[in-house]
């Protein structure tokens, strides 16, 4: 099997034994991003807008460096400490995404990685 590692500074290093994405048949799996800033690797905020905000634009910086684009997603998962902040996951992929949008699953779970709110991984085709 032939995978390739995409790494990109735009987006936060991984903080753990994985790629930020790989790219395995043309198909970019894209490990799970919290909203930590690439530069500081903290996170942005500890309010849910700019988290959501900050997710999407590390997700969209990882799938450039991959060769796409955010459009390019066939699948979010989307992990939440609070599914009361699906609404606002709803705008902002409203913001980032054009139509058709791709499918998605939302899950609550009880933590996630530094007390993020919010964690989304990716499957892209290119």
């Amino acid at each position: 099997m032939t995978r390739t590692q995409i790494s990109t500074n735009a987006a936060p290093r991984a903080i753990g034994t994985y790629s930020q994405a790989v790219v395995h048949n043309k198909t970019v799996y894209i490990s799970g991003q919290i909203p930590l800033v690439p530069e500081t690797m903290e996170l942005v905020s500890q309010d849910f807008g700019p988290q959501i905000e900050q997710v999407f634009s590390n997700l969209r910086n990882i799938c450039e460096a991959a060769g796409g684009d955010l459009n390019s997603v066939c699948k979010f998962t989307v992990y939440l400490t609070n599914l009361d902040h699906f609404g606002a996951v709803n705008t902002v992929m409203e913001n980032y995404l054009d139509k058709p949008y791709p499918a998605r699953a939302a899950i609550e779970v009880s933590a996630l990685p530094k007390g993020a709110l919010v964690e989304i991984d990716a499957i892209m085709s290119l």
